[in-house]
């Protein structure tokens, strides 16, 4: 049991924050080879996760609630809907032209155009890793239900080291990426506390497995094999649960 409701997204907001101050203290002691090696590294890792995670379209649940040959296609369109979306409302930019304003608010106007890029992409990296996935659903819900913070301690722990690498490379955009986790996760605690358990295992599997297949696009991204705009893609993660639950009552 925790102390109070909330207290694992406080728990996790404080080991980004830590591990993200602790990487920007060093990355810059860091040659450029070592930060790109680790760059690479977190490419790899990325991809791993990534893999993982969009093996939640095999779920027995998902496909219990859908159909057998419903959960690919429903991932499928998700990420078409949702990108359609993303691309009309120009997300993408819009993300940057935010990393731009944060930027000059903080004080981190060094590079230009190029440090726009990096602060993007290390604040839309890390929000990823750390808001997408089964951790940050399942184990927000079980805080919000007073269920414990097991699940979202563990995840701190992860959290905090990955930010630690992430920032070495990225720099103060990892640190943002702790608002998203309050906000995210903050969120979904609010809704597991007023409402309990309100979304099924099958949705859950969807947008995972959604969040895992834009997870490789952020790993392609970190490979340098292709700058896929992933910022579109976000409104998927909506989506996703929301077709779900529309092929659910259909079935």
């Amino acid at each position: 049991m925790s102390a109070f409701v909330g207290a694992g997204t406080v728990l996790n907001v404080t080991t980004v924050v830590i591990g993200a101050l602790l990487g920007m203290a060093v990355g810059h002691r860091l040659p450029d080879r070592t930060r790109s090696v680790v760059t690479d590294c977190l490419g790899l890792v990325t991809l791993l996760m990534a893999g993982l995670s969009a093996m939640s379209v095999t779920s027995p649940d998902f496909a219990a609630a859908t159909g057998r040959g419903a959960p690919v296609l429903i991932v499928l369109g998700s990420l078409l809907i949702g990108s359609i979306i993303g691309s009309l409302l120009h997300i993408e930019q819009r993300l940057e032209q935010l990393a731009g304003v944060v930027q000059r608010r903080v004080g981190a106007t060094g590079g230009g155009h190029e440090g726009r890029e990096r602060f993007i992409e290390g604040w839309l990296t890390a929000s990823l890793l750390f808001c997408v996935g089964p951790l940050t659903i399942l184990g927000s819900l079980s805080d919000g239900l007073g269920r414990g913070i097991d699940q979202l301690a563990l995840k701190s722990v992860l959290d905090g080291f990955a930010a630690l690498a992430f920032a070495s490379s990225f720099g103060i955009g990892v640190l943002f990426s702790a608002v998203s986790v309050a906000v995210i996760q903050g969120s979904i605690t609010l809704i597991g506390f007023l409402l309990g358990s309100i979304m099924p295992e099958a949705q859950i599997a969807a947008l995972t497995a959604t969040g895992g297949l834009i997870l490789v696009g952020i790993a392609l991204r970190l490979l340098q094999i292709r700058n896929l705009p992933v910022g579109d893609m976000l409104p998927a993660l909506l989506v996703a649960p929301l077709l779900t639950a529309a092929v659910t009552a259909l079935t």
